[in-house]
């Protein structure tokens, strides 16, 4: 009986400081660095926001977390990166609409599901995409952009910020909408698709208001409509394009961070809990703003949630479209 009794304490005793070494670890995270994958170009959105955010994280969480560009094949090679990290919550990035909502309907031989391999953190931002032009462009406002596009078929070229992003089937749903025919041009990212349409290599393009603002104030970029619902608070004299005869028109850009899925979930929570403070710090709502997004925040279940809201909204206008990226 005393052998035995010794047995179950000993064994107790074993389990306790399992559970306490189990503790003692998900307490102890983050413990080194975190690499922040952006999934856009130095001076995208994606790269302000990232920086922005990781600023704050290093010292809400007392370690360094280095952002880390990965802007190839419109964020899709940087979300693969994500996908494919350690899964210990010391990898996380910042994606956006093309890789997570639109890659697995445009590509044939994607390398990640982003359901089954990627674990939801927290929405970070969403903002309109702008129709802009060339301001040596011969047109004033969108209705006359129509007109001078529909007059000359396959004459005159836009740029997006990568195949597959909002700001590529942003355009392509104007295009099948109004009968249009302007042929694409895909760049690496939004200051590239930008700087081409300041300099008139391509005559249009639809982005999100922080790449196009500071070129839309030195005068060489006009803006003629938004692709939200409702008209932009930063630019409220500007159309909708549901206005302009395209009732249910809209096409948001949005991004949010990502860890690979399998990630330990104290890790999730913690980041989450963390971003969605920042998200709220009244200075940082300024700057966002100011760039041009709306702070959204919420919970990882939520995030998940309008992932798959936006692949299933966005699967016919795909399909209709044709676009295909092999």
């Amino acid at each position: 009986m005393a052998s035995t009794r010794r047995t179950v304490l000993a064994l107790a005793g074993s389990l306790a400081l399992l559970g306490s070494t189990r503790l003692a670890k998900a307490q102890a995270w983050p413990g080194k660095p975190i690499r922040m994958i952006l999934t856009a170009p130095p001076g995208s959105s994606i790269d302000v926001l990232g920086r922005l955010i990781a600023e704050q994280l290093r010292d809400r969480l007392g370690q360094p977390v280095v952002p880390d560009n990965r802007p190839q094949a419109g964020g899709t090679v940087g979300t693969d990166a994500v996908a494919k990290a350690e899964r210990d919550g010391y990898t996380i990035g910042l994606s956006f609409t093309g890789p997570l909502a639109l890659a697995p309907l445009l590509y044939a031989k994607l390398p990640y599901d982003p359901e089954r391999d990627l674990a939801p953190i927290v929405m970070v931002g969403s903002a309109p995409n702008l129709l802009a032009v060339n301001s040596a462009l011969p047109v004033q406002n969108a209705r006359e952009f129509i007109e001078y596009v529909r007059r000359r078929p396959g004459q005159l070229n836009y740029a997006s910020v990568g195949n597959g992003s909002s700001s590529h089937l942003a355009m392509e749903m104007l295009k099948a909408q109004a009968g249009l025919y302007l042929v694409h041009i895909p760049y690496n990212g939004a200051p590239p698709a930008v700087q081409a349409t300041a300099a008139g290599d391509v005559q249009a393009i639809m982005s999100n208001p922080t790449s196009l603002m500071p070129l839309i104030r030195a005068g060489r970029i006009r803006p003629l409509a938004v692709t939200s619902a409702q008209r932009w608070h930063g630019m409220k004299d500007l159309p909708t394009i549901a206005e302009l005869g395209y009732p249910g028109f809209e096409a948001i850009a949005w991004n949010g961070f990502v860890a690979p899925a399998g990630t330990p979930r104290e890790a999730i929570e913690r980041l989450n809990r963390e971003i969605n403070a920042i998200l709220q710090a009244s200075e940082v709502r300024q700057r966002i703003e100011a760039a041009g997004w709306d702070p959204v925040g919420g919970t990882p279940e939520q995030f998940a949630a309008y992932l798959k809201a936006e692949r299933a909204r966005w699967a016919p206008i795909v399909k209709r479209a044709g676009a295909r990226i092999d």
